[in-house]
């Protein structure tokens, strides 16, 4: 089994994120899992998507290449990203127009678009300052209509196939409760990801 691991945090080595991170990596690698691991802010990801690299027949940079390789070989993906506004940081914006190609992970055929993910697992797991009662009322969820049905849903991959949960609220937690949150973090991979 391989899974590619997308980290789009701000602090990329420091932060409660990294640590989700981590704790996907680690408890992959420890069942044997091949882990593509890929700190976007360490790497210094471009995301900005150009009007020639828009373009289908043309060479795409060797980063973006390698991270669509290893979307497309691999057979679950995690992302792990706070919430900014309703939204992933920019970067992971960009990271999702670059590397989420048409052609590569949809396609659009005489019945309409599709998806070309179908049988990977998605796992997306989110953090946020809003209390959860808070976000709900006020705003519903846009990051799981965001991930489950405009992306991962859009490219193929099933409702079943899907996971998303939002550790909620990192500011006022104490290290107690993030250490149960990264707790759940394994339990979600080893059930959803490895199926144990």
């Amino acid at each position: 089994m391989k899974a590619l691991v997308i980290l789009g945090h701000q602090n990329p080595t420091d932060s409660f994120n990294r640590a989700i991170a981590d704790t996907v990596c680690q408890t992959l690698t420890d069942a044997g899992v091949e882990v593509a691991f890929h700190n976007l802010y360490e790497e210094n990801f471009d995301p900005i998507l150009t009007a020639e690299e828009l373009a289908a027949d043309a060479p795409l940079d060797p980063l973006v290449k390698q991270h669509c390789d290893q979307l497309v070989d691999a057979d679950a993906l995690v992302v792990v990203h706070p919430n900014w506004w309703a939204m992933p940081p920019a970067i992971l914006k960009g990271w999702l127009d670059r590397v989420f190609r048409q052609g590569l992970v949809y396609r659009f055929g005489p019945e309409g678009v599709i998806g070309q993910l179908t049988g990977k697992k998605a796992l997306i797991i989110t953090t946020s300052n809003t209390p959860r009662e808070a976000e709900l009322d006020l705003y519903g969820d846009p990051l799981e209509n965001l991930w489950n049905a405009c992306i991962c849903g859009f490219c193929g991959i099933t409702k079943e196939d899907f996971l998303r949960r939002n550790f909620e609220s990192v500011v006022m937690s104490d290290d107690a409760e993030r250490k149960g949150w990264l707790e759940d973090t394994k339990q979600m991979v080893t059930s959803h990801l490895l199926g144990q």
